[in-house]
Order: structure tokens, then sequence, then C-alpha cells
């Protein structure tokens, strides 16, 4: 993923006038790098993660979806600024796109299995039902949870049982570029770190790439090999975790530093 100078919008509709959610945005990500993105609240890093994996160009204009609209943005390939029709599914094949709170919208009356499996399906009808099942599995596995959660259905699973169910979907059909937006939400403390790690060493074992969206740096320590802090929409920080808060340039970053420093005494 190439992103230069990118500026973010969401258009106007009803009585809202356009905001400028993200501007100047720029980051570069590797093959086979997986990179941390932290910020605060409002920063954009949501919209970001939208945008970055295709979904907002996907959904329909009058939904008010966040539009690039100043700035180049390259994903696989792709210029996203211009890449419509047909070759956006295609290109959103090759991404995998964890949302925010994804645990909470999964499919009330699909088994875990059926909702694992799903994209698998949605590219190709004809995809083997067997390996699909073998997959669900495995994922489920390597993220901890009991395979015989396979049958079980959305209202029978805890809230972080239920993220994890929406982080193997995310990562079932082998995406080349994960873009997983808050994967630990509701999950409990104890295997966040795993959970995270699992995500990381999937895609780098594959050479694929991802950008992981977390306020938790314990977390992100463990498993990426960048951060890059965003804070009203542009990178203000860049490089490992500890070059980032070692040598803290802008001021959210220095207040970022100070807080960790605080936590770690």
């Amino acid at each position: 993923m190439t992103a230069s100078d990118v500026t973010i919008e969401y258009p106007a509709h009803s009585v809202s006038s356009a905001h400028t959610a993200v501007k100047g945005f720029t980051l570069n990500v590797e093959p086979g790098e997986i990179i941390g993105l932290v910020g605060s609240s409002g920063s954009g890093k949501s919209t970001v993660a939208s945008v970055i994996s295709g979904s907002a160009a996907m959904a329909p204009s009058r939904d008010g979806a966040p539009r690039i609209v100043g700035g180049a943005l390259s994903v696989l390939g792709y210029d996203l600024k211009r890449t419509r029709g047909r070759k956006l599914s295609r290109l959103t094949f090759g991404i995998g796109h964890l949302a925010q709170d994804a645990g909470s919208t999964l499919t009330s009356n699909m088994t875990v299995a059926e909702i694992i499996a799903e994209p698998l399906f949605l590219r190709d009808k004809h995809f083997d039902a067997n390996d699909a099942g073998l997959r669900a599995a495995t994922l489920l596995d390597r993220l901890l949870l009991p395979v015989g959660m396979l049958n079980m259905l959305p209202h029978e699973l805890s809230s972080g049982q239920r993220q994890r169910v929406a982080v193997a979907r995310a990562l079932v059909m082998d995406p080349v570029f994960l873009v997983a937006d808050e994967p630990t939400a509701g999950i409990d403390v104890s295997v966040r770190g795993q959970v995270v790690d699992v995500i990381a060493s999937l895609q780098r074992d594959r050479g694929a790439s991802a950008i992981i969206i977390s306020h938790d740096l314990d977390v992100l320590r463990r498993s990426v090999d960048r951060i890059a802090v965003l804070h009203e929409g542009m990178v203000v920080g860049l490089g490992t975790i500890d070059e980032v808060l070692d040598d803290p340039h802008h001021p959210y970053v220095q207040g970022l530093a100070r807080t960790v420093s605080g936590d770690q005494r």
C-alpha cells in the first residue's frame, strides 16, 4: 500500500455539510510488513481503514461513505481513487477487512462455521464445503477457540468470542492485505496479545501485509514491525515503537510517550 498526501472527505448530506476527516495522510506498507496504527478517538483511524480496505468505495454514494478527494492511494497495484466496478471487486477479494466492533454485527441466524466461510462462497459458489469447514476449524483453533463452537450461533457466544469469529472471517480468504480495526475489542485481556500475534504471524508467514489499528501499544509491541501515529488525519510519528516513543517530535506523540512511560512505572 502506498498513500501520499491523501485527503478523505465525508460528503454533505441532509442537514450536514461536507466534512474533511483526513488530510495529508502519507504511509507506505511493504509486502510482508505489519503496521500498527494508533491515535486518539476522532483522529481518522477508522476512516482510513474504511477507505484503504475498499469498503468505502463499495458503499453506495447515498450512504455518505468517505471518499478520497486529494492525494494518491494505491493498494495491491490499484488506484483506489479511480477503481470502480469489477476491478474494485477483484481488489477487495485480496483485502481482508475487520471493521470496528465487527463481532457485534455477525449474522444472527448463521452458525459460526457459516459466518467464517461465507466470504469463500461469495467469491466462488462452488467452493469445496469440506475445505471451507477445515479452514474455519483451523482458524478457530489458532484463535484459541474450541472447534466445537463451529455449530453455535452468535447469541450463544460471549462478546470476545464473537470478535474472534469476526477475525477468523477476515482471515479466511488468506488476504494479501489485511486491515484490522481494533481486532481485540471485547476480548479478554489475557488473550489479546495472542490474538494479535496470530493475525500478524499468519500474514507474515505468507508474505502478506497488514495494518492493525489498536489503542493498546503493549499488544502491538509484541507483533508489529512499525507503528504510525495518527493525529487529526496526519501521520505524526512513524517507526518502531521504541523509535517513535524515545524521540517524539510532535506534541501528541510526546504526550503519548509520557503516558506510556507513566504506565510502565
